[in-house]
């Protein structure tokens, strides 16, 4: 006699994905390869082209820029083109923009082309992520886990990339990364199909408009003064250690494998057990002390080598955990949220480096290290004036006895590093958290 059907199947594999999911997810991989890319070439660009730190930190500020700016109109763009248009322009811009910066011969040129490669690089992980949803065959937790695997790798092999190729040239990692962009561009075009416009088109004032909402502006503080030790860190700390391309490749590579660790497993463990308040104050306080040990300890490149990997676990759990209280405590649709939160912590993310590379040509690399620690703890003063928003909304998801979902949580807090995405899902009762 026939075997009865399992009463609970097994679900379906998140790897197991047509063609056109995959080719997303390669995208996906280089794309945030592109954080970390450039940390290992940084004192060899200075060097080789001449440029003092606050010039060569300037790859960080523009291109951080244009994304803040670029966060407030991709919505708008991608609910006019639809998805696959704006995934296919946004590819096509960074391959333009990182071949134009691997061939240039000055600093100004590169930071005008790493710019223009921010703008393409907002557009694609506007849509990436929804894509990968409305095409994934494992339903919307596998392309979930997708996604997350997609984002820690990138996140992870980045800096080991930028310090192999950058150890053959400074041009390396730029070619690069428009060679694979490339091959994404031609995967795309040829194996996704044709995406349908949504029928309501994004209001072009909407993320702007979400400011006047105090949870919202909070949050956007909070993330903006975080922000400023992050890329503090990650744009000046490569001069301080005194390693050549590869070394500081693998010294990032091990930072770039906390943050993905950390994201994924350890902060929704943290956030079950003592809440998100809790968690993010404590982590606060813990990036900022990290960041006053390399501004006591620049003289020491072992110090900053260690403290560089240690940080590591403290962003990893800061970037999912304070997304995740954007998008508890904000009023409006988690599209609109998620632009508005983009917008504002990366004006602080890109501001950050040009003027930690102007304090430590003034006053010594120490002070910039110890201005980032001071954001750090300012904005844990802040987000602490808005800690009743988030543990009210932490209280109605206990409430409802929502399961925590890590894979989710990972993909919200490392959408953070880049901005965000817009997922295809149903939006939850005002409050809770999207899941």
């Amino acid at each position: 006699m026939p075997h009865p059907a399992p009463a609970h199947p097994a679900p379906a594999s998140p790897f197991r994905q047509p063609r056109a999911v995959w080719a997303v997810a390669f995208a996906c991989v280089v794309s945030f390869m592109g954080i970390g890319l450039v940390d290992p070439i940084l004192p060899a660009l200075a060097e080789q082209l001449e440029a003092t730190k606050a010039q060569v930190s300037l790859l960080f500020t523009s291109y951080l820029v244009v994304t803040a700016v670029a966060m407030l109109v991709t919505g708008w763009v991608s609910s006019r083109l639809g998805a696959k248009r704006t995934l296919v322009l946004g590819l096509a811009l960074v391959v333009v923009f990182a071949l134009a910066a691997g061939s240039s011969s000055t600093i100004g040129q590169i930071v005008g082309f790493r710019a223009g490669w921010g703008l393409g690089n907002a557009l694609f992980i506007a849509t990436s992520l929804a894509v990968i949803v409305a095409s994934s065959s494992g339903g919307f937790a596998g392309a979930i886990v997708l996604y997350e695997t997609a984002l820690g790798v990138g996140i992870a092999a980045g800096p080991l990339v930028g310090g192999l190729l950058g150890d053959l040239s400074w041009r390396g990692p730029f070619i690069g990364v428009s060679v694979l962009m490339t091959v994404a561009l031609v995967a795309t075009l040829v194996l996704l199909p044709p995406t349908p416009r949504p029928e309501h088109p994004s209001s072009l004032g909407a993320p702007l408009a979400a400011l006047r909402h105090r949870g919202l502006a909070t949050m956007g503080v909070t993330g903006l003064l975080y922000n400023w030790g992050f890329f503090t860190l990650l744009a000046h700390s490569p001069f301080l250690m005194h390693l050549d391309a590869v070394r500081l490749g693998l010294v990032f590579f091990g930072w770039g494998l906390l943050v993905a660790l950390f994201s994924v497993f350890v902060a929704p463990r943290l956030q079950r057990a003592f809440g998100t308040s809790r968690t993010l104050l404590v982590n606060f306080a813990l990036l900022a002390l990290d960041l006053a040990v390399i501004g006591f300890g620049v003289d020491s490149p072992a110090v900053v080598v260690v403290a560089v990997v240690v940080a590591g676990a403290f962003i990893g759990i800061n970037n999912t955990l304070v997304t995740q209280a954007v998008m508890m405590v904000a009023p409006v649709e988690r599209p609109v949220a998620s632009a508005t939160y983009g917008f504002v912590r990366f004006l602080g993310g890109g501001l950050a480096p040009f003027a930690a590379g102007l304090l430590a040509e003034a006053h010594g690399d120490d002070v910039a290290f110890w201005v980032g620690a001071g954001a750090v703890l300012l904005a844990l003063v802040v987000f602490a004036t808005g800690r009743r928003l988030v543990d009210a909304a932490d209280a109605r998801m206990a409430q409802a006895h929502e399961p925590v979902d890590a894979g989710t949580e990972a993909v919200q807090g490392m959408e953070s590093l880049q901005g965000g995405g817009e997922i295809a899902a149903p939006q939850p009762p005002e409050g809770r958290l999207s899941r």
